[in-house]
């Protein structure tokens, strides 16, 4: 599980906005890590506060850990950029059969055009899913 420090800054119902102290996942120094962190720190000069499911009832000024489920991040990613990726090339590939370089260049885009609404699909399936959320978890804070 990837997770990230941030402090409750207000609360509504049974979610909680909360102002991220980092943006990445906090493992810039670790073995493994991206160095993200560093990237976002010079794009992004206001803190990031995003609004998360707060399960444990955390309160405003809390420090706490948002935590994303184990596959959540791939999974999002391989269908966001494979899905679009696969079928530009499928549709390319056909396209430069048919047509040669005019039909490539149109099948590419009609594979990224008919990738749109598979992804719609799967966005509008994934955001009640349980596993794909975020959470907030306030068993490490290490302030």
């Amino acid at each position: 599980m990837a997770d990230a420090k941030g402090v409750i800054a207000s609360v509504d119902g049974r979610y909680a906005l909360v102002r991220m102290d980092d943006t990445g996942c906090g493992r810039c120094h670790e073995p493994g890590g991206c160095g993200g962190v560093n990237i976002g720190k010079m794009l992004c000069r206001t803190p990031a506060e995003f609004r998360v499911e707060n399960p444990g009832g955390a309160v405003v000024g809390q420090h706490v850990s948002v935590v994303v489920p184990d596959g959540a991040v791939r999974n999002g990613a391989l269908l966001a950029y494979g899905l679009p990726l696969l079928l530009m090339l499928i549709g390319a590939f056909l396209g430069s059969v048919l047509s040669g370089d005019l039909g490539a260049i149109v099948g590419a885009v009609c594979g990224v055009a008919a990738s749109l609404p598979v992804l719609r699909y799967a966005q509008a399936r994934n955001v009640t899913s349980a596993q794909f959320q975020p959470y907030i978890s306030t068993g490490r804070t290490d302030k």
